[in-house]
């Protein structure tokens, strides 16, 4: 089966031809889902750490919305999952921050007025900054955006049907069906692993057993999973193991949930290091087509006003630059009065110089990194796809800069041991930083992804631009209500409203939990700089290969991000990507060379929207019965049935995509 035009040879939706985008139905339905999915992100965010990308279930839920319309179309369905996703992403950006300044102590809850002009303001950046991005990244920078061709690919099955729907379908029946066991009725285990000791070095191994990532292992293809693998294996293959061998074991684990507490604790911030070195070298290299997108928007703005405008090509159109630019200075606006009014002076005990000083920084380091950082999160989306985007990665990346800055601004004299206060209230001022950044950069990633999509299916990008807005302020204003609603109802990460609420049921926000103790780390000079260093040579090292396989004429290259992603990410989530990888590089040999087939394709973007349609709509029992067992079938004894059952499963997956694949 030949691939689709879309993907091959142009746009699917030329662009002499235009179609109805912004439709009232659309808009309405891009409103309702993104503040649905965001509501539900939280939920999942907060318990496990994680958020599952929307866009492909948006897609699939519009498509199945607007068939009940006389008139609807493909362009529609991408309007409607890009307000959706911006919805979801930017409570990935919410939810691995803010909350820390409640585990600081800082704030007794969700301020609706801050809370909404920081996920507002940052993700607002995170759509302008992707402006100028979309053509060096999309266009230019040869990327593959594995969601956003997925996406892609769902929306063209549905507007052609035939055998690509049926693909999709039963994939993602499938993939739904085995997330409902693994994570609904636990008859599957969703995860294998174990650890040997090998005197006194431990060795930890892991895999996820979900499909969703094996999907996106065959998108990417071999050669990023077999990076962001080989990343994996520079933590637990050699970061570990040396770690225990010189330090011993952590007090009261042992086996793997021992390396996992050191790989969370210590050897992930090998991957900080690497993420640091390889987001500036990343940004380096971007220089050059970013400042050759902004000369040429600024050109056409130039003769549009002298009455020369030239025709550009409907799928070409973003906003214009100047637009951009004025956005960007309007934001510093709302982030003024969130740090003039969450940053308290007292506490910081800065003089008036001194706190003017330090919320000016504030403002302009959060809008400075905001673009760097969300440069670097369209890139790795670009090579790993946004579910895999290592936000929190760049937002750590973010606190530690600002904490260091902010030590030399405030003075050394700053101490948690010494007073607590005016650490903490210099704390929530980096993690504040962070949040913008943090929102920005998610925005970022996803938009990426969502501009993708819509340059294979035909789309107006700044029509996609403009919903990217309207998804994200939905989500702002819903956000602060569910977040203040979650934490009255289990408590975070060990900080609860009330006595007498069950420790059980608290919601652990890992992510935010992080955020806390690296901004803490900073002021209590706790944080092993040994790591980071190591972590920062590493991609320095992987940067030098690189460009000698560059000078030699190698097909084969080293992005250095997508081997400091591995680092960065549990081990558990690189082995089924890069099984993933095996897969596509075995079919196409299959197919006599060629990398990938239609209907592989088509069913490993089957797989990714079965998982996370199911994901998402978990959260709804689990938040009623606040708790994450209440479909639970089988009893605890039943685990080692069910990790057989469930690798036996994904092999059998493993084997069906293959199959398909080859086809």
């Amino acid at each position: 089966m030949e691939r689709p035009a879309s993907v091959s040879t142009g746009p699917y939706i030329p662009p002499d031809r235009s179609l109805p985008e912004i439709t009232v139905k659309a808009l309405i339905l891009g409103v309702i889902l993104a503040a649905v999915l965001a509501a539900a992100n939280a939920y999942l965010g907060l318990k496990v750490g994680m958020t599952v990308s929307a866009s492909i279930p948006a897609a699939v839920i519009s498509m199945g919305v607007l068939r009940l319309f006389r008139r609807a179309n493909i362009l529609e369905n991408n309007i409607v999952q890009t307000a959706a996703s911006a919805g979801e992403s930017l409570a990935a950006g919410v939810i691995f921050t803010l909350p820390a300044l409640i585990l600081l102590g800082y704030w007794q809850g969700f301020p609706y007025l801050d809370t909404l002009a920081v996920a507002a303001a940052g993700g607002v950046l995170g759509v302008l900054f992707t402006i100028p991005l979309r053509r060096a990244l999309i266009i230019e920078g040869g990327l593959r955006f594995p969601e956003g061709i997925a996406t892609a690919e769902v929306l063209i099955a549905g507007d052609e049907g035939g055998r690509g729907v049926r693909d999709i379908a039963v994939a993602a029946v499938a993939g739904g069906l085995v997330k409902l066991a693994q994570t609904g009725f636990r008859v599957l285990a969703g995860t294998v692993d174990g650890a040997v000791q090998v005197g006194r070095a431990l060795f930890g191994f892991g895999s996820e057993l979900g499909v969703a990532l094996l999907g996106v292992g065959y998108i990417v293809g071999l050669r990023i999973a077999t990076l962001v693998f080989a990343g994996g294996l520079i933590s637990w293959l050699f970061g570990i193991p040396i770690y225990t061998a010189l330090h011993g074991l952590p007090e009261g684990v042992e086996g793997y949930e021992a390396a996992l507490q050191i790989w969370s604790t210590k050897i992930r911030y090998l991957g900080v290091g690497a993420m640091a070195v390889g987001g500036l070298w990343a940004l380096l290299s971007l220089i050059r087509p970013i400042r050759d997108g902004v000369r040429a928007s600024w050109q056409a703005v130039r003769e549009a006003r002298q009455g020369h405008q030239v025709a550009i090509p409907r799928t070409e159109r973003d906003t214009p630059i100047h637009f951009v630019l004025a956005g960007t200075l309007a934001m510093a606006l709302p982030l003024v009065f969130v740090f003039l009014h969450v940053i308290d002076q007292p506490h910081l005990g800065a003089s008036d110089g001194t706190y003017a000083a330090t919320i000016a920084f504030g403002v302009l380091f959060a809008l400075v990194a905001g673009f760097l950082f969300s440069s670097v999160a369209g890139y790795m989306a670009g090579l790993v796809g946004s579910s895999n985007n290592p936000i929190s990665g760049v937002t750590i990346a973010t606190i530690l800069t600002a904490s260091l800055l902010l030590l030399v601004l405030l003075g050394s004299q700053i101490d948690l041991q010494v007073n607590a206060e005016r650490a903490t209230a210099a704390a929530a001022t980096a993690i504040l930083i962070g949040a913008v950044v943090c929102c920005a950069a998610a925005i970022a990633g996803d938009n990426m992804q969502d501009l993708k999509t819509g340059h294979l299916v035909g789309a107006t990008p700044y029509k996609q631009q403009i919903m990217q807005m309207v998804g994200v302020l939905t989500g702002a204003l819903v956000l602060a209500p569910v977040l203040e609603l979650l934490f009255n109802a289990y408590g975070l990460g060990g900080v609860f409203p009330r006595e007498g609420m069950d420790p059980s049921q608290m919601l652990a926000a890992p992510q935010a939990s992080l955020m806390q103790s690296v901004a803490q780390g900073v002021f209590a000079r706790s944080l092993d700089w040994t790591i980071i260093g190591i972590g920062a040579l590493i991609a320095v090292a992987i940067i030098v290969a690189d460009q000698v396989l560059k000078a030699r004429g190698s097909s084969f290259r080293m992005p250095v991000l997508a081997v400091a992603v591995g680092i960065y990410l549990p081990l558990e989530l690189s082995v089924p990507i890069f099984l993933g990888g095996l897969v596509s590089y075995a079919a196409g040999r299959a197919l006599g060379g060629r990398q990938e087939s239609s209907r592989g394709l088509l069913f490993a973007s089957g797989l990714i929207t079965g998982e996370a349609l199911v994901g998402i709509l978990l959260a709804i029992p689990f938040a009623l019965a606040q708790s994450t067992d209440v479909l639970r079938l089988v009893p605890d004894s039943f685990a080692s049935v069910a990790h057989a059952l469930g690798v036996l499963v994904f092999l059998g997956f493993v084997y069906w995509l293959y199959r398909v694949a080859r086809t």
